[in-house]
């Protein structure tokens, strides 16, 4: 079923239902390289994973356009409910695994040149990152096998720690100095990633032990959800160096880093700048739709199960990502997060294109937004702002 009597209005129809499915050729660029490769000869199409993400996808992007369509308030209970939506997720969790294992297997060939491994390990590792949403869109449910798919879906990319720490650290601090994945106004990428891969780990750690000893239980336990994830990655990482050989072993790791890179990378791109305004007690206000960057491109938001309309999701996290709106009052990116992801890694070209945008978000007052502060007092006379007076303020 794929449409719904709405009182007063025509029958609504969830014209992206079926759409879904394509978000499946992701994890599927994992597996098919090999058979390009052999039909044609190419060895770009090793490249596969960069060709799809950061060539393809943002030019049909920019021809398709945004989507626009929000769920009526009378579908939403059943769009929520609707079990196809879910099967779409799961099954992009076989498919993630296949492609590893086939990878393994050619990263194990003699035939391989290293450089056309290293190409396969970043298609790989950019498809694991791409399946960390789907960990995300897991690791927020309620029901407790989502919640362990969420954690085999982390296994890939060694990243296990993000269950716990972007439910219970990211949602609490977004938008606020204290939380490392919010990147600051004049924050190069290149500075961001390892902060928030540290601090985001630290935050983790930090937030399991507090869980567990409110139980009465020790951090280095079997209840320790960042362990438990840990572990499947030692299980899965330990199965595929007995079957291939250690000689894949950078491969694995060179596709672990790519994928979680890909993921702080994301992080970097949703809250650029932005800041929640704090209240004389100290506490940050509720987090809003203005609180994360939006983007309502269709081609991206199928491929990353609606991760683009961030500002819906942090403003209601508990909603499943086919009932995510996008949101009018949200700030906006000017194109698509694959490629917002290429201009972050030209500093110079996303400042440019950014750090205005960031600004106009809040009237022009620079000292409300999420400043870098060892580039505080620069930014500050960049725009015309004394010091002494924004430091009084």
């Amino acid at each position: 079923m794929d449409m719904v009597a709405v009182e007063g209005v025509p029958t609504w129809r969830d014209r992206k239902r079926y759409l879904w499915i394509l978000s499946l050729i992701t994890p599927g660029c994992a597996v098919i390289p090999s058979q390009l490769v052999l039909r044609t000869g190419q060895p770009i199409f090793w490249w596969l994973g960069p060709i799809l993400i950061f060539v393809i996808i943002p030019v049909v992007d920019r021809l398709v356009g945004d989507d626009g369509e929000n769920v009526p308030d009378d579908a939403y209970k059943w769009l929520s409910e609707d079990r196809f939506y879910r099967w779409c997720t799961f099954l992009f969790l076989p498919l993630l695994l296949a492609g590893l294992i086939i990878a393994g297997y050619m990263w194990a060939s003699p035939e391989l040149s290293v450089l056309d491994k290293i190409g396969l390990a970043t298609t790989v590792g950019l498809i694991s990152g791409v399946g960390i949403n789907a960990a995300h869109e897991l690791g927020h449910r309620v029901e407790e096998h989502e919640r362990w798919l969420a954690k085999v879906a982390l296994a890939q990319s060694c990243y296990g720690h993000f269950f716990v720490e972007h439910n219970r650290g990211h949602h609490m601090n977004v938008a606020t100095p204290n939380d490392p994945a919010s990147a600051r106004l004049g924050e190069r990428v290149w500075e961001f990633v390892p902060r928030s891969v540290i601090g985001g780990f630290r935050s983790a750690w930090q937030l399991e032990k507090s869980r567990l000893e409110r139980k009465g239980s020790r951090a280095w336990s079997v209840h320790n959800n960042i362990l438990q994830a840990w572990s499947m990655s030692v299980v899965l990482f330990g199965a595929m160096l007995a079957v291939f050989g250690p000689t894949i072993a950078p491969y694995l790791v060179l596709q672990a880093v790519v994928a979680f890179s890909m993921l702080e990378v994301v992080n970097y791109v949703e809250h650029y700048g932005l800041l929640r305004q704090q209240l004389p007690n100290g506490r940050y206000v509720r987090c809003s739709p203005r609180d994360s960057w939006n983007s309502d491109r269709l081609v991206t938001n199928i491929f990353m199960f609606h991760l683009q309309r961030h500002s819906d999701h942090h403003a209601n996290p508990g909603r499943r990502y086919q009932t995510l709106r996008t949101s009018d009052v949200a700030p906006q990116l000017p194109a698509g997060y694959a490629t917002m992801i290429l201009l972050a890694m030209i500093p110079p070209l996303w400042r440019r294109v950014m750090d205005h945008r960031v600004v106009e978000n809040y009237g022009g007052d620079i000292t409300r937004t999420n400043l870098l502060p060892r580039r505080r007092e620069k930014l500050l006379a960049a725009y015309g702002v004394d010091k002494q007076l924004a430091d009084a303020a």
